[in-house]
């Protein structure tokens, strides 16, 4: 290689060969800071598409989580609230068949009467002031609730919870009477026994609508399963595309410190070259 004053191509090579090993060292300081190997589209343009893709599926799936862990509490909400009112049902229901005995004097029927309506204006409260979320649960007004568990748009995705959950659990709606005329007809000798079937066929409507709740807990947790599997699963694939590997990037580190080290001091020397070619004039 000829010894020119006006052109130092040494100089070029070795201020090449630093500015590359400066390079490698920051990619690999970033990598090891920020603990990804994808930092940017530069870095790897189709493995940083596959992650923003995946990161976004990721994010969804949390909040279908999310959605199906409140669905499951609306449920649990409902389903506590209707053993309440059963409770109440079967005292109503036990005060009712002490009356039709006939054993029973005026004064212990209108103790009967007072307790079964107190029962019975417990079970109207407690239908007028169940709410989920601001959702009335049983008073009549809610609609069907479709719950979001998936990703998607379709009814894979979905879970219906139907509007006979939450019809009216009042005594209106489960006995088709007011507080006062059917707890009169409870705590009366003569009538008493014919509101049993009533108060049976308002158990057995609970009944059904707990049956149903449970049916939709079962399917709720099944997808609360597979959501955790799908996150499980899509975390440990994005981790492989986007996450660095510390021993490997240490490496990278040392070897691009090692080599910007040799370039900075062989820099210098090439620099020196020129001054050389003057000394031979």
């Amino acid at each position: 290689m000829a010894l020119t004053i006006n052109t130092n191509i040494s100089s070029l090579i070795v201020q090449r060969n630093l500015n590359s090993a400066t390079n490698s060292l920051n990619k690999a300081i970033e990598r090891m800071t920020t603990g990804y190997k994808i930092n940017s589209a530069s870095d790897n343009a189709a493995g940083y598409s596959i992650a923003s893709n995946w990161t976004t599926k990721l994010s969804s799936l949390d909040i279908a989580t999310e959605n199906t862990s409140m669905g499951l509490d609306l449920l649990k909400t409902a389903e506590d609230s209707y053993a309440l009112i059963t409770s109440h049902l079967q005292r109503v229901r036990d005060l009712t068949e002490q009356a039709a005995n006939g054993t029973y004097g005026s004064e212990s029927l209108d103790a009967i009467e007072a307790e079964i309506t107190a029962r019975l204006e417990e079970i109207d409260r407690i239908s007028e002031n169940v709410e989920y979320n601001d959702i009335k649960l049983m008073d009549g007004s809610a609609d069907a609730i479709s719950l979001q568990v998936g990703l998607y748009a379709d009814d894979n995705s979905k879970i219906e919870l139907p509007d006979t959950l939450f019809e009216a659990a009042n005594t209106q709606g489960l006995l088709k009477d007011n507080i006062t005329t059917f707890a009169a007809a409870c705590a009366a000798s003569d009538t008493a026994a014919s509101k049993l079937q009533t108060i049976d066929d308002a158990i057995s409507n609970i009944s059904a609508r707990v049956t149903s709740i449970g049916s939709a807990q079962n399917r709720l947790e099944s997808a609360s399963s597979a959501l955790d599997v799908q996150i499980e699963n899509l975390t440990s694939s994005l981790s492989t595309i986007k996450d660095a590997d510390v021993a490997e990037e240490s490496s990278s580190y040392i070897k691009a410190q090692i080599l910007q080290q040799a370039s900075a001091t062989l820099l210098a020397t090439a620099n020196q070259a020129p001054s050389i070619a003057l000394s031979l004039i």
